[in-house]
C-alpha cells in the first residue's frame, strides 16, 4: 500500500500542471554554458522565458546547476561556486566570468513556478573539470589533493594516464566512481539539493566512466575494489590488453566480462545510494538519471540502464556475452524516472530500431519494462539535419511520437528553441 501510494504520488507529481493533448509531461533542458549568456546575470530573462515556455505547453524544466567544471550555480557548502563559464568568442573559447549574484537555480524555480512550471535541477556527477584553449578550470584543478579523484584511462600507446594530466583531450575532466571519497562528495551535494526548497526534482546527468571508452578506469581505488570484487588480485592490469578500445572486438574474456560488470555494479551501488540519500530528505522528491538511449553501445560508460528483469543477453545481440551478473547490474528500477536522449538525424524520426526517434522510444519501453516512468526526446541542434534549424514543421510530429510511445517528451536544449524561434511549434501539435 505504502508503494502504491508513492507512485500515485509522484505520478501526479510528474504531470500536475498545465494539460496537454496526451495529458503527459514535456520538459526542456537548460545547460549552463549554451544559455550563460541569457540567464547567467540576468532574473529578468529567466522570468520571461520561463513565461514563454509555459505558453508553448512546456510543463517541466530541467535547469543544469552543476556543469563539468564541478563548480555549481546553487547554495551549497560541499561545492564551489561556479565563476566563470568557457564560451566562443572572437573565434575561440574564452572563460566569460559570473558577474551576478542571485541564486541562479532558487531563480529557476521562482520564475518557473510563478508560469506553472515544475523545476528540477540538472547535476553533472562524474565530473569535476573543464579544459579548453582557455586553460583549466573547476574543483579538481583548484584542489590539487584531489589528484587520484581524476578518472584514469589506459591510452593507445598502452599509457594510464591521469584526465587531470592528459592536455590533449579537450572537454570535461571526469572522476573516478569507484573512488569512495568522490562518492561521499557527491552524495553530500545531492542532500544540499534535496533540501532546497521547492525544488521538484533531481536529474543526474553523466552518471558514469568516461565517455564511450572501454579503457576507462584504471585508478588505485578501482583497482583495489575490483580485487575485492573478484576475491583475489585481478591476473593482469589494465584488463584490456590491447589498449584504445573503443568498442568490444570480439567476445570478452571472462577477465574483461567481470571488469564491464564491475564497473557497472559500482555505477549501480551508486545510484541506489544517491536515491536513498535524495529520498532520505525527502522521501517524496522524484530522482531520476539521463542516458543515452543507444543502449546497443552504452557497455562502454559502464552503464546498465535496462531493468534487471529484461533478459539482456537473450534479447539483445551486442549484449550476447551478458552474465545473469551483468544483467542484475541494470538500475531501472532504482530510480523514480529515467530520461532517454533519442539522439539521432532529423530524418530518423519513424522506425523500429535505434537511431530512430520512434524506435529509441520503442526500445526504451521494452528495456525498462512497463512500470518504470521515462522521459524521451531529441537533440535539436547537433544532430544532422537540425544542426542549422529550419524544423519547425518537424517538431509537432516529434511530440506525437513521444506522446505515444514514452511516458512525457523532452528536448535538448532550450537555446535552439530561442536560436530557430520554434517556440509556436510547440503548439501547433
Amino acid at each position: 500500500m505504502k508503494r502504491l501510494f508513492f507512485l500515485f504520488a509522484l505520478l501526479s507529481l510528474l504531470t500536475a500542471c498545465r494539460e496537454q493533448p496526451s495529458g503527459k509531461p514535456r520538459m526542456v533542458w537548460i545547460e549552463v554554458g549554451a544559455n550563460f549568456r541569457q540567464y547567467g546575470n540576468s532574473e529578468e530573462n529567466i522570468r520571461a522565458d520561463c513565461q514563454r515556455l509555459a505558453e508553448a505547453g512546456f510543463t517541466h524544466l530541467a535547469v543544469e546547476v552543476r556543469p563539468t567544471s564541478g563548480d555549481v550555480l546553487f547554495r551549497s557548502e560541499v561545492a564551489p561556486a561556479l565563476t566563470q563559464v568557457a564560451l566562443w568568442q572572437d573565434g575561440g573559447l574564452k572563460y566569460i566570468p559570473r558577474t551576478a549574484d542571485f541564486d541562479y537555480l532558487q531563480a529557476f524555480i521562482d520564475a518557473g513556478h510563478a508560469a506553472g512550471l515544475k523545476v528540477l535541477a540538472g547535476v553533472n556527477m562524474m565530473v569535476g573539470g573543464y579544459l579548453c584553449e582557455a586553460g583549466e578550470s573547476g574543483m579538481l584543478y583548484d584542489h590539487p589533493e584531489r589528484w587520484d579523484w581524476a578518472a584514469v584511462d589506459q591510452h593507445k600507446d598502452g599509457k594510464l594516464v591521469n584526465h587531470l594530466e592528459d592536455t590533449e583531450t579537450k572537454g570535461g575532466r571526469f572522476m573516478d566512481p569507484a573512488n569512495p571519497d568522490v562518492q561521499a562528495f557527491l552524495l553530500k551535494m545531492l542532500a544540499e539539493l534535496a533540501s532546497y526548497e521547492g525544488l521538484d526534482g533531481i536529474i543526474m546527468d553523466r552518471c558514469r566512466y568516461d565517455d564511450y571508452a572501454l579503457d576507462a578506469g584504471y585508478t588505485d581505488a578501482a583497482h583495489r575494489a575490483f580485487g575485492e570484487y573478484l576475491g583475489y588480485d585481478p591476473e593482469r592490469w589494465p584488463v584490456f590488453e590491447e589498449p584504445g578500445h573503443i568498442f568490444l572486438e570480439g567476445t570478452p574474456d571472462e577477465l574483461e566480462n567481470q571488469w564491464l560488470t564491475f564497473r557497472c555494479q559500482v555505477i549501480h551501488d551508486f545510484v541506489a545510494r544517491c536515491t536513498q540519500t535524495v529520498h532520505g530528505v525527502r522521501s517524496n522528491l522524484p530522482i531520476g538519471v539521463y542516458v543515452g538511449a543507444w543502449f546497443s553501445e552504452y557497455y562502454r560508460s559502464g552503464v546498465n540502464w535496462t531493468h534487471p528483469s529484461y533478459p539482456l543477453a537473450k534479447e539483445e545481440p551486442a549484449y550476447r556475452w551478458a552474465t545473469p551478473a551483468y544483467q542484475a547490474a541494470g538500475f531501472a528500477d532504482l530510480v523514480d524516472f529515467l530520461m532517454l536522449g533519442t539522439y539521432c538525424a532529423a530524418d530518423n524520426l519513424y522506425g523500429s530500431k535505434e537511431k530512430t526517434i520512434e524506435g529509441f522510444a520503442k526500445l526504451g519501453r521494452k528495456r525498462l519494462g512497463p512500470d518504470v516512468f521515462f522521459y524521451a526526446g531529441p537533440d535539436l541542434g547537433n544532430e544532422p539535419g537540425f544542426r542549422d534549424g529550419d524544423k519547425a514543421a518537424l517538431i509537432p510530429k516529434i511530440l506525437k511520437v513521444l506522446d505515444r510511445e514514452a511516458d512525457g517528451a523532452f528536448f535538448f536544449d532550450l537555446c535552439y528553441i530561442r536560436a530557430f524561434n520554434y517556440w509556436d511549434a510547440f503548439k501547433q501539435d
